[in-house]
Protein backbone atom coordinates (compact mmCIF):
# COMPACT_ATOMS: atom_id res chain seq x y z
CA UNK A 1 0.00 0.00 0.00
CA UNK A 2 1.35 3.76 -0.94
CA UNK A 3 1.28 6.12 1.43
CA UNK A 4 -1.08 8.42 -0.70
CA UNK A 5 -3.87 5.49 -0.23
CA UNK A 6 -3.92 6.38 3.42
CA UNK A 7 -4.46 9.61 3.24
CA UNK A 8 -8.01 10.82 4.28
CA UNK A 9 -8.76 7.53 6.39
CA UNK A 10 -10.56 7.82 9.30
CA UNK A 11 -8.73 6.64 12.69
CA UNK A 12 -11.02 4.45 14.68
CA UNK A 13 -10.16 2.99 18.47
CA UNK A 14 -11.61 -0.59 18.74
CA UNK A 15 -12.26 -0.56 22.59
CA UNK A 16 -14.35 2.20 22.60
CA UNK A 17 -15.62 2.70 18.83
CA UNK A 18 -14.33 6.94 19.23
CA UNK A 19 -12.54 8.83 16.07
CA UNK A 20 -9.39 9.65 16.89
CA UNK A 21 -8.91 11.70 13.64
CA UNK A 22 -7.65 11.23 10.03
CA UNK A 23 -4.40 10.01 8.44
CA UNK A 24 -3.95 13.51 6.91
CA UNK A 25 -3.76 14.99 10.11
CA UNK A 26 -1.33 13.01 11.72
CA UNK A 27 2.78 12.91 11.64
CA UNK A 28 4.02 9.45 11.16
CA UNK A 29 7.56 8.08 12.77
CA UNK A 30 9.31 6.36 10.53
CA UNK A 31 12.65 4.28 11.35
CA UNK A 32 15.77 5.86 9.29
CA UNK A 33 17.20 2.71 9.16
CA UNK A 34 14.56 -0.13 7.64
CA UNK A 35 12.10 2.70 6.37
CA UNK A 36 9.42 1.15 8.17
CA UNK A 37 7.01 2.98 9.84
CA UNK A 38 7.02 2.97 14.01
CA UNK A 39 4.42 5.61 15.28
CA UNK A 40 1.23 7.30 14.10
CA UNK A 41 1.44 10.84 15.59
CA UNK A 42 -2.08 11.81 16.10
CA UNK A 43 -3.76 15.53 17.40
CA UNK A 44 -5.30 14.97 20.63
CA UNK A 45 -7.86 17.53 20.49
CA UNK A 46 -9.42 16.74 23.99
CA UNK A 47 -5.50 17.46 25.49
CA UNK A 48 -7.25 20.84 27.37
CA UNK A 49 -9.29 18.66 29.27
CA UNK A 50 -6.31 16.18 29.92
CA UNK A 51 -4.12 15.23 33.06
CA UNK A 52 -1.31 15.75 31.00
CA UNK A 53 -1.94 19.45 29.41
CA UNK A 54 1.51 19.37 27.26
CA UNK A 55 0.47 16.70 25.76
CA UNK A 56 -1.16 17.67 22.70
CA UNK A 57 -0.61 14.53 20.73
CA UNK A 58 -1.36 10.36 21.47
CA UNK A 59 1.25 8.02 19.95
CA UNK A 60 -0.02 5.00 18.56
CA UNK A 61 2.40 1.78 17.63
CA UNK A 62 2.04 0.91 14.07
CA UNK A 63 1.87 -2.61 15.79
CA UNK A 64 -1.54 -1.46 17.58
CA UNK A 65 -3.43 -1.15 13.78
CA UNK A 66 -5.50 -3.75 13.64
CA UNK A 67 -7.16 -2.97 10.17
CA UNK A 68 -6.79 -0.87 7.05
CA UNK A 69 -10.11 -0.61 5.15
CA UNK A 70 -11.43 1.67 2.31
CA UNK A 71 -12.32 4.46 4.46
CA UNK A 72 -11.29 3.41 7.81
CA UNK A 73 -8.10 2.44 10.05
CA UNK A 74 -9.13 0.15 13.19
CA UNK A 75 -6.38 0.52 15.76
CA UNK A 76 -6.62 -1.18 19.12
CA UNK A 77 -5.81 1.29 21.92
CA UNK A 78 -6.63 0.88 25.46
CA UNK A 79 -7.98 3.63 27.67
CA UNK A 80 -4.99 5.48 29.27
CA UNK A 81 -5.47 6.80 32.57
CA UNK A 82 -5.19 10.76 32.25
CA UNK A 83 -5.65 10.63 28.40
CA UNK A 84 -8.85 11.33 27.24
CA UNK A 85 -9.90 9.46 24.05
Amino acid sequence: MRLSELNGKEIVNLQNGIRMGKIGDTDLIVNEQNGLIEYLIIPNSKAQFSFFRDRGYIEVPWSSIKKIGSDLIIIDLEHKKGLMF
